[in-house]
């Protein structure tokens, strides 16, 4: 078992993510946008540590099968045994807003940012949470923030139209 900090994690400074984060940022057809996507995703949620790896596939299934205390659960084992694992906050605070937790699920996206402020997730589901919040003002900031490492993500550039609309802003 690795154990945190130690070689063989897969964390938010691996070495491969300043590569393809910079190849997501001039990724000229959603094709491949979606490719570099997927494999940051891999990575982030890499961690090369059998327990911690059960636990975060425990937790995902339990909250997707809408089980959010078994979720729970999982979640603040993670963020307690690896806390600089930026993952481990996300998927907590993404568990947080489903259970409509917000102001919690805002804290673990400020954990997440902190550790890995490209997170393109964590800003998104920060949108969605101050737009629920009706703070449409800080909705967009979260969403021209991720536009700025993403900026072709799925519905982005609807979802920053419709904000500006709201705002009365230029499109």
């Amino acid at each position: 078992m690795a154990v945190w900090g130690q070689p063989g994690w897969a964390a938010q400074d691996d070495p491969r993510l300043d590569g393809l984060f910079a190849d997501l940022r001039t990724a000229d057809q959603a094709r491949a946008a979606v490719a570099i996507e997927t494999e940051i995703w891999r990575i982030w949620i890499e961690t090369k540590d059998e327990a911690l790896d059960l636990l975060m596939a425990r937790g995902a299934a339990a909250m997707q099968s809408g089980n959010y205390r078994s979720a729970l659960v999982a979640f603040n084992a993670i963020v307690e045994a690896a806390p600089d694992f930026a993952e481990g906050w996300n998927k907590r605070a993404t568990l947080y807003w489903l259970m409509g937790e917000h102001e919690k699920s805002i804290a673990d996206i400020d954990r997440t940012l902190a550790l890995e402020p490209r997170h393109f997730g964590a800003l998104s589901g920060l949108a969605l949470i101050r737009e629920a919040q009706d703070k449409p003002d800080l909705a967009l900031d979260a969403l021209k923030r991720a536009a700025a490492v993403h900026p072709r993500m799925g519905y982005l550039e609807q979802r920053i139209r419709q904000l500006n609309r709201a705002l009365g802003e230029p499109i």
